[in-house]
């Protein structure tokens, strides 16, 4: 019987064996196969990003040019920011569905109120306008 059996140079892996090895890969490596894993898998879904723009604006409503705008993803805690434009304008494209974030303004050392954007809600673009009292 033993010409039936592929001759090999590699120990024989059984099953109970390659579970072993799989579980401590996964327990080492979760994070780095969930961030290799999950990007793609959004994308190739076909799920669309999100876009969060709006205008800052001062207590009387008009635009404030200047203002850094925040957006912190809630998951990471990684915080992009923009400045914004003559008309108090900003924008954040490309980002993640299935995340939350929290936008904010600054201006002369003044802060707008947060706002929260949740992975729930599904709209793919959010207009949102900050105030700051100034």
């Amino acid at each position: 019987m033993d010409t039936l059996r592929p001759r090999s140079s590699f120990p024989r892996i059984t099953g109970h064996t390659l579970s072993a090895v799989l579980v401590g890969f996964l327990a080492v490596g979760a994070t780095i196969v969930t961030l290799t894993v999950s990007a793609p898998q959004a994308f190739a879904q076909g799920q669309a990003s999100r876009t969060v723009q709006g205008k800052v604006v001062d207590k009387s409503g008009a635009a404030i040019k200047g203002a850094i705008v925040y957006l912190k993803d809630s998951h990471t805690l990684a915080v992009k920011s923009a400045v914004t434009v003559d008309d108090g304008s900003y924008r954040f494209g490309q980002l993640a569905q299935n995340t939350d974030y929290e936008v904010w303004a600054q201006s002369d050392g003044r802060k707008s109120g947060s706002k929260n954007i949740s992975s729930f809600d599904n709209r793919a673009e959010f207009d949102i306008t900050l105030k700051i009292d100034k």
